[in-house]
């Protein structure tokens, strides 16, 4: 997604706009946990600051789709993010344009889930000698308890 800077840097515009739908290719879900990409759109603004930094500026939003933590099957998640970043970084010397997808995808890859599942009935994962439990099945018992009481008595 390739801007091109030439009005902002000759300052016949204070701001560029974008608002496109933005497309991944295959190697860049290679190495992450997203199995693909949907409907995601950025919707922003590119502009440069008082002390000549270039920033952008916008909402990221779309599908992502994986993997169900419980029942390993694919699943969508919704995502969002606001975006603020600095990206002279991504400049080179003498440069006129920009292609912030890297930006972009790196907000994408904060944004997947460690877990996440849309499984709500639990009993059919099961088997011999084992069963999925949900976090209120599960009996807390504090291991510290005894130090606790032992603590008291002295």
């Amino acid at each position: 997604m390739i801007i091109e800077l030439d009005e902002l840097f000759s300052h016949t515009k204070d701001k560029i706009e974008i608002n496109e739908e933005v497309s991944f290719n295959h190697s860049y879900l290679e190495n992450s946990d997203i199995k693909s990409l949907k409907d995601v759109h950025f919707i922003g603004d590119i502009m440069e600051k008082s002390d000549s930094s270039i920033n952008l500026y916008g909402n990221l939003e779309g599908i992502m789709v994986i993997e169900d933590a419980i029942s390993l099957e694919d699943v969508d998640y919704h995502f969002s993010c606001e975006i603020d970043e600095n990206l002279d970084e991504f400049l080179k010397n003498n440069q006129n344009s920009i292609d912030i997808l890297e930006v972009l995808w790196q907000n994408i890859v904060l944004e997947i889930p460690l877990k996440y599942t849309k499984v709500e009935d639990l009993s059919k994962y099961q088997g011999d000698g084992w069963k999925v439990i949900s976090e209120d099945e599960v009996k807390r018992d504090n291991p510290f308890s005894i130090l606790a009481e032992n603590m008291k008595k002295e």
